[in-house]
């Protein structure tokens, strides 16, 4: 039997054909597309490590973190959900230092399919990263803005008109069918038009760029058999959960006993065996 031990965070991924996944355990990275069709299992210590300060805790929040460190970090804070209510600008910001590495960068705002069409936001360097972890099969930018709050005030215009989240159960049981994202995005750009006049009007003519001549990015997940009832698995009720990986999507493993989105778990400790 394999067993590998650590700390989960949430998996890496490369584009191909399928996304290639590795569970990361601390330092440690293990291959999981070699494990489909096998019998894996995860044991859940007991020990949760904040992904923050790194204290041992009881309880984790907002995918790994202890309760004071959702308080003080500026990666904890109502804007990052939010982004229309960054307020690095008004000098507020936890950790301004943090909030100008990341957030005074430039931002895509994009359509995605993962489970319809849906409007989304990341970093320029998060992409496609952004969209294999949506479990969007096909993605397309929209907008190349220049702030974090710029892309989230653009996200606003944009979801009067089409969805901003994803129906997780739906995109786990491959329900999705093809879209045409260049004319849903022509279409809601004519729809958003003067309210994205508006935000050139008082950010300043850089502020927001369309991208007309933007391809479509298509992602192939690895996926032997999507559910066709899913139940979720969760480590605080059941520390040992197992199956045969029939899949991996989003951040999810997709057992013959449920499925299990590893980005919640960020600081668990385990033991992944197979």
């Amino acid at each position: 039997m394999e067993t590998y031990s650590g700390h989960l965070s949430k998996m890496a991924t490369t584009l191909a054909e399928p996304v290639q996944y590795e569970m990361c355990l601390d330092q440690l990275r293990v291959p999981m597309n070699t494990y489909l069709g096998r019998t894996i299992g995860l044991t859940f210590s007991g020990r949760i490590e904040c992904a923050g300060c790194g204290r041992k805790i009881k309880k984790s929040y907002h995918q790994g973190y202890c309760y004071p460190c959702t308080q003080t970090l500026a990666e904890c804070d109502t804007c990052i959900v939010r982004p229309e209510l960054c307020h690095f600008a008004q000098g507020t910001c936890r950790q301004p230092d943090w909030g100008e590495a990341r957030c005074m960068k430039p931002h895509y705002v994009y359509l995605a399919n993962s489970s319809g069409i849906k409007v989304g936001i990341t970093r320029e360097t998060q992409i496609p990263t952004r969209w294999i972890d949506q479990g969007a099969i096909q993605a397309l930018p929209i907008l190349k803005v220049g702030t974090r709050l710029v892309s989230g005030l653009s996200e606003v215009l944009f979801k009067r008109h089409v969805a901003d989240k994803t129906n997780w159960r739906k995109m786990l049981k491959g329900e999705v069918e093809e879209r045409d994202l260049v004319a849903a995005r022509d279409e809601l750009m004519e729809k958003c038009r003067p309210g994205l006049e508006e935000l050139v009007a008082e950010h300043g003519p850089d502020a927001v760029t369309p991208l007309p001549e933007a391809t479509e990015t298509r992602l192939d997940f690895p996926v032997l058999e999507f559910p066709t009832k899913v139940t979720s698995l969760n480590l605080d009720k059941t520390p040992e959960i197992g199956g045969v990986l029939k899949g991996i999507k989003g951040q999810y493993l997709i057992l013959s006993t449920g499925v299990i989105n590893i980005r919640k778990y960020g600081g668990y400790h385990v033991t992944f065996s197979a």
